[in-house]
């Protein structure tokens, strides 16, 4: 059968969050809170990044914006320009990290294509998740690129509707318990859970037992045995 495979990007194709976690060890680094450690800073960036995610989305801006916040909460000094600038240059650093393509990606991309319909379906900064796209060189192998602002229940329905697929005929190809697997399962489509060592914690969640409409699988190249 030809399915529709729906193909997440970040930390699925390319590796995402390392960048995310070293900006932030660059953030806790700049700021050398007095009395806070790295974790207990990130639990406060958390809730900053509960509140601004569903306003701003995702991406290197919006995370450099919710850095910004959360210096200006923490610094336990004046903050100058020059700490404003050091937070745009972690952010603008982020934006424009090298691609690392995850290991067997382009070639099980190519088999992929040869026996069913590719679709990138990708959250975030509609720009930035272009551009990384871009230099990636993967979009050839993909007959649609999806960006959309979140990856919920809602998001998987209407998408279905605009493209006139059929949930049964659709996989979802992800690392992300919240974005990728659980949403997609709802939505009635099957999914392929492929876990990544660091998918952001905020995606995090707890995944049903596999059966027959979702697979775990422990690397991106086994999707050439599943599909």
């Amino acid at each position: 059968m030809r399915w529709t495979l729906w193909i997440d990007a970040d930390d699925t194709l390319w590796e995402n969050n390392l960048f995310f976690e070293e900006a932030f060890s660059a953030f806790v680094e700049h700021l050398n809170h007095s009395t806070l450690n790295a974790a207990q800073v990130r639990l406060i960036l958390d809730e900053i990044e509960h509140a601004n995610n569903p306003v701003h989305g995702y991406g290197a801006a919006n995370f450099a914006r919710n850095l910004q916040q959360c210096f200006d909460h923490l610094c336990e000094r004046e903050v100058t320009p020059g700490d404003r600038a050091r937070i745009r240059r972690i952010g603008d650093d982020l934006a424009e990290h090298p691609m690392h393509i995850l290991d067997g990606v382009p070639e099980t991309l190519a088999h992929l294509a040869r026996r069913h319909h590719l679709v990138l379906f990708t959250k975030g900064n509609p720009s930035e998740q272009q551009a990384k796209i871009d230099r990636s060189g993967l979009a050839p192998y993909f007959c649609g690129i999806h960006i959309v602002k979140e990856k919920d229940v809602p998001t998987y329905q209407a998408t279905l509707a605009a493209n006139q697929w059929q949930p049964g005929h659709c996989w979802m190809v992800g690392n992300s318990p919240k974005s990728d697997i659980n949403p997609a399962l709802a939505a009635g489509l099957g999914a392929v859970y492929i876990p990544h060592p660091r998918t952001w914690h905020l995606e995090h969640e707890q995944v049903p037992d596999p059966h027959h409409r979702l697979h775990i699988l422990d690397r991106f190249p086994a999707l050439q045995d599943l599909f």
